[in-house]
């Protein structure tokens, strides 16, 4: 393009460099009045394009597309639509109904080569798009604004690199539909300019409130900004809206329908939390399950998937209610996907007791940032269980050895511990090998001067190791008691409790609320659960019903 826009300047017009003063543009709009309003949605199509290298964000950092545009694209761009320029000025005809195109100013013997060109960089634009709609997807769904779909992670090194089957496929029918549908090049570029203008007015006004509330600017320079930008994109928006009936609908519907699943995804997400808060089970109702009659302690760990970061979520008590018995280890787990890019290894699990410590019942909160990979159900499973025992020995070291029965329930659940996944290994170690051979298990508890030693060996062998934090023999006791308990639960298997949930309205609900719930129950069995999400072994899941009343 900057070839062609070179040639053509200097063959036809070296003076159209002149065109570059925006005296012109005011110039061109004074004479032209109306019709020159009107014809800056075509002239937006000639920006159209240049802005998908910024949806590649998850591929390439600020600065490498910052250093693109600036030192590539845009002196490109400006030689190529001069060269038209260029040509335009010794060629238009005013009276002549022949279409004036980009084709018209390449010469004849490079023309099919350049035509190649096009198609292999439409390519290139259409997957700049893609990759930009599926880190802007992925983002949504950590932040329960979407509805969940697999999300393939297709680099180990780059976290952004991601595939979306779901996505790709939605976006194939869409462009096959809109290319049957219109048949036309104008109504798919009126369609395209006015998304593209829409993008850049709602970019300008939320940078403004950036500058105000991130950046801590005066307003009248937040003011000042939108002003400046907004009016120009304003006058580009306005002449787009005019060709509403002639493919600009298209983006207003696709919008429409997109915010329509988001909002109806999101809104009854967080009913269906605050009915979670409102219905959750008090602590004395689940200590005091262990005293009723027939209520068992099965062997295993239990992993009880909760949005709940306090209290016991109602699903457990439903479970409970219909089959009395428990693991031995239970874990509320639940896992928040917080609205930072990244969370580092080191504050990812944070850890607490639910209960005294022989009710063995803790809760971890395990913490995501929108961009991050999920880890597969072994690596969690480990780091949960190494997190769970260096909380065991870091509480041990500040826990009283003698309290009453009423100060022990104010500290059942005090607070929450980080435990960094990146330095459990200084001090606890958790190593598991499989064997073909089933021996039987064999638990060694072994003094010394400087701590306690839990060595598990089965066919899995696990190993913690406490050192000289724990303060008094009876800590060291009851700790190595509570390890031992944890490596007999682990070994006997680990169980995943989701919650099955299904959505109704009360009686008398409005007709909206009504449409909301159809729509989300509809969303969530044509989307995949929870346990995909959550990377779940089929073979240790357990789904208890929820029925939630909205």
């Amino acid at each position: 393009m900057s070839a062609l826009g070179l040639y053509n300047i200097i063959h036809w017009n070296p003076h159209v460099y002149q065109a570059l003063n925006p005296y012109y543009m005011f110039k061109f709009l004074k004479k032209t009045r109306k019709y020159g309003w009107m014809s800056l949605g075509g002239i937006l199509l000639c920006m159209t394009g240049s802005e998908a290298m910024f949806a590649d964000l998850g591929h390439f950092s600020y600065s490498a597309i910052q250093l693109a545009f600036t030192s590539l694209v845009y002196p490109a761009l400006i030689l190529a639509y001069m060269g038209q320029a260029a040509y335009l000025s010794k060629h238009h005809d005013f009276y002549s109904n022949s279409q004036v195109g980009f084709y018209i100013a390449v010469p004849d013997k490079v023309r099919w080569p350049v035509l190649v060109l096009a198609i292999l960089a439409s390519v290139v634009g259409s997957q700049a798009i893609i990759s930009g709609t599926f880190s802007i997807i992925n983002q949504s769904q950590s932040l329960s604004c979407f509805p969940r779909v697999k999300v393939v992670h297709t680099s180990e090194k780059i976290h952004g690199q991601i595939y979306i089957p779901e996505i790709n496929w939605l976006l194939m029918i869409l462009c096959i539909a809109v290319t049957v549908g219109f048949r036309d090049t104008k109504h798919m570029g009126n369609a395209s300019g006015l998304a593209v203008i829409t993008v850049m007015l709602v970019t300008t006004f939320l940078t403004s409130l950036v500058i105000m509330v991130c950046w801590h600017k005066p307003p009248l320079l937040a003011l000042g900004f939108l002003l400046f930008f907004g009016s120009v994109e304003a006058l580009y928006f306005s002449a787009s809206l005019i060709k509403f009936l002639e493919g600009a609908w298209l983006p207003i519907l696709l919008a429409l329908i997109l915010m329509a699943v988001m909002l109806v995804w999101h809104i009854t997400t967080i009913k269906k939390y605050e009915f979670d808060l409102q219905n959750k089970v008090t602590l004395e109702w689940l200590l005091a399950l262990g005293d009723k009659l027939g209520m068992v302690r099965v062997p295993g760990i239990g992993l009880v998937y909760t949005d709940l970061t306090s209290g016991v979520p109602a699903n457990f008590s439903r479970f409970v209610t219909n089959l009395p018995a428990f693991h031995k280890v239970l874990v509320f787990v639940c896992v928040k996907s917080v609205p930072v890019p990244y969370v580092f290894p080191a504050e990812r699990y944070l850890v607490g007791r639910v209960g005294p410590p022989g009710h063995r019942s803790y809760r971890c909160i395990v913490r995501y940032g929108y961009r991050d990979v999920h880890q597969d159900v072994d690596s969690f499973e480990t780091e949960l269980i190494e997190s769970l025992a260096m909380f065991i020995k870091l509480n041990a070291s500040y826990r009283c050895s003698e309290v009453s029965q009423s100060e022990q329930l104010e500290e059942w659940e005090p607070g929450l511990t980080v435990i960094g996944s990146n330095t459990l290994r200084d001090h606890a170690s958790y190593d598991l090998q499989d064997s073909v051979q089933h021996s039987a298990a064999s638990v060694e508890v072994a003094d010394s001067p400087g701590g306690t030693g839990l060595e598990y060996n089965s066919s899995k062998q696990v190993r913690f190791f406490i050192d000289s934090l724990v303060v008094s023999p009876e800590a060291d006791k009851q700790v190595a008691e509570e390890l031992e308990a944890l490596a007999a639960a682990r070994e006997a298997g680990t169980a995943f409790i989701l919650g099955h949930s299904h959505v109704q309205c009360k009686p008398g609900s409005s007709v909206v609320k009504k449409l909301t719930v159809v729509g989300y129950n509809f969303l969530r069995r044509n989307c995949r659960g929870p346990d995909v999400v959550l990377r779940v072994p089929p073979a240790s899941l357990l789904e208890v019903g929820m029925v939630y009343v909205l």
